[in-house]
């Protein structure tokens, strides 16, 4: 159950509000509008007045409803009007109009509106105009001519509804930390219906201001980017001609009167206003250049394997940062993938945004790695390659996110963590539209017999609990088709494997063979080790018989509970 708190002002606010509840909607949505609860129980109701001119009784009701208001005359305060929408889920049970009523009183009471068992309240009425919904109008001077106590009535108001819903048998919604983007407007909502989109313009244009962020390197760029992708930009300038903040629209979206429909950045979201992109840009300044550049692919995915260990052992801030940086670069993913994946990638990164909110304040500087590589695969297409890269980058990210989910649970983020949990469905139909592809043209190339028993015997001597499992998986073909590239490019498959295993715990993986592919495809494709190298690493695998059999690997026994991850 949402409800949403909207203030007015000015001397006909209760008259416009009433007219709007009684009148057809923006959309025709309204049916048979009528009064469920007021404030005495008997207020005239304009829906249910057949022998008087509605516009009358509408005219009576707000009059009546202002009556305290009036009173003060110039005394009045000059936000007047109180108005609180208050919607159940689609899947929710239709609720009769008595149970509406109960509901309104416990919204005003929690509110301050109209304490219970207070004569002297507030004047209120709740119209239905829907199945699944209300609306609460009240005026804000109560009837003994002070003002109501309504201190942080949005959280209480939310925290009612999350005790409604309980007593009602409604779906439950997570309780929320007031870090949420603004959500759209029921009237934004019916305009996209009728433009026949699926979601509305505050949506789109908070897609690709995020995305405009993510790929941005300086606020210069950021304003091109957004330019270069459909967006119509207004800058506000101060008297010294500097810029202090921005405005975005979307070409066509126009109001009523044929000009275009701004939301300033703050609006969309409360990080993307101007001062706070800013501080993100800078706070994310360039690496230094190295020697060599590595694979832009293989540095993201090394940076986003690094996320788990952040946020079980850095501190908060430097998780939150993590997080930033992992939306990030999800917001950017789906121009990386084919058309099948890119989909489930979108809605991946729109769900997950939710989970890089919170009030703890963010370290971005320790995320630049992962936002700079994303931000080199966008600038060099032709690095997408076969599949694998990204393949590889999901894999990691699934990880990523499954212990962003646990985070946020020991943090009480409810939020954030269903988010995360909505996030990993989306990512594992991308994962599996991208990877089956990538494993099957593996396992077409599999080496021969002769070379998987190779292998085999490595791996029952490396990790025999194990073994059996990863001989059995069906990517085991494509597995041993990676250790042979990376044989024939002169590494050592066996020390590609133990430092496969060394690296990544085997005991939580649905597909342990699969598991360990894009960590071997990565490390086989680095700078080949010279032959002194080679030999180094084979004697530093070489072991005695009372050895461990594996001394990088931490059992179960030994290692700190994580959260549960479903591997492929």
């Amino acid at each position: 159950m949402i409800p949403k708190i909207i203030l007015g002002k000015g001397g006909r606010a209760t008259r416009r509000l009433i007219g709007y509840l009684y009148g057809p909607g923006s959309a025709n949505e309204h049916t048979d509008p009528h009064l469920v609860a007021s404030w005495n129980g008997f207020a005239p109701d304009p829906g249910r007045s057949p022998h008087r001119n509605p516009k009358q009784v509408e005219d009576q009701l707000a009059v009546q409803l202002d009556q305290p208001v009036k009173m003060l005359g110039e005394n009045a305060p000059a936000t007047t009007v109180w108005h609180c929408p208050v919607r159940a889920a689609p899947e929710d049970p239709i609720l009769t109009d008595a149970q509406w009523a109960d509901i309104a009183r416990r919204i005003v009471a929690a509110a301050g509106i109209a304490p219970e068992g207070d004569e002297e309240a507030c004047r209120w009425v709740a119209v239905r105009h829907s199945d699944d919904h209300i609306h609460i109008a009240a005026t804000l001077v109560r009837q003994d001519g002070r003002r109501p106590r309504r201190d942080h009535d949005i959280r209480a108001v939310q925290r009612e509804a999350r005790t409604i819903e309980i007593d009602f048998g409604l779906r439950r919604l997570k309780p929320g930390d007031g870090t949420a983007a603004k959500r759209p407007t029921s009237k934004e909502h019916f305009k996209a219906k009728r433009q026949g989109q699926d979601i509305t313009t505050r949506e789109i244009l908070r897609t690709r201001v995020r995305r405009a962020v993510a790929a941005a390197s300086s606020e210069t760029e950021f304003f091109a980017l957004l330019e270069a992708t459909g967006v119509n930009v207004r800058p506000k300038t101060g008297p010294s001609g500097g810029v202090l903040g921005y405005s975005v629209a979307l070409p066509g979206d126009l109001n009523k009167h044929g000009e275009p429909v701004w939301f300033s950045g703050s609006t969309l979201a409360g990080d993307l206003s101007l001062p706070k992109i800013r501080q993100r840009l800078a706070d994310t300044g360039p690496e230094p250049v190295a020697a060599r550049p590595a694979d832009p692919w293989h540095q993201a995915t090394a940076a986003t394997e690094r996320i788990p260990d952040h946020l079980t052992h850095s501190s908060d801030h430097i998780a939150q940062g993590q997080l930033v940086a992992l939306g990030g670069a999800l917001d950017l993913l789906p121009f990386t993938a084919p058309a099948e994946a890119k989909r489930e990638l979108e809605r991946a990164a729109a769900v997950f945004e939710r989970a890089t909110r919170s009030r703890i304040t963010a370290d971005l500087d320790s995320a630049r790695v992962l936002r700079r590589s994303i931000q080199t695969i966008m600038l060099t297409p032709a690095t997408t390659g076969d599949g694998a890269g990204l393949a590889m980058l999901l894999d990691a990210a699934l990880i990523a996110v499954a212990f962003a989910r646990h985070w946020h649970r020991t943090h009480q983020h409810a939020q954030q963590e269903a988010a995360a949990e909505q996030t990993l469905v989306h990512l594992q139909t991308a994962y599996a539209h991208v990877a089956v592809p990538v494993l099957d043209d593996l396992a077409r190339r599999t080496p021969g017999i002769q070379t998987k028993h190779r292998y085999a015997r490595h791996l029952q001597q490396a990790v025999p609990d194990h073994a059996d499992r990863i001989l059995k998986d069906p990517a085991w073909d494509a597995l041993t088709t990676v250790l042979a590239d990376a044989e024939a490019t002169g590494h050592n498959p066996a020390t590609l494997l133990d430092q496969a295993l060394g690296q990544r715990t085997l005991d939580d993986a649905r597909n342990p063979a699969r598991a360990l592919i894009w960590r071997i495809h990565r490390l086989g494709q680095r700078h080949t080790p010279s032959p002194r190298a080679q030999a180094a690493m084979a004697r530093s695998t070489t072991r005695r018989p009372d050895a461990p059999t594996h001394p990088s690997v931490v059992t179960p026994a030994t290692a700190p509970q994580q959260p549960h991850v479903r591997r492929r």
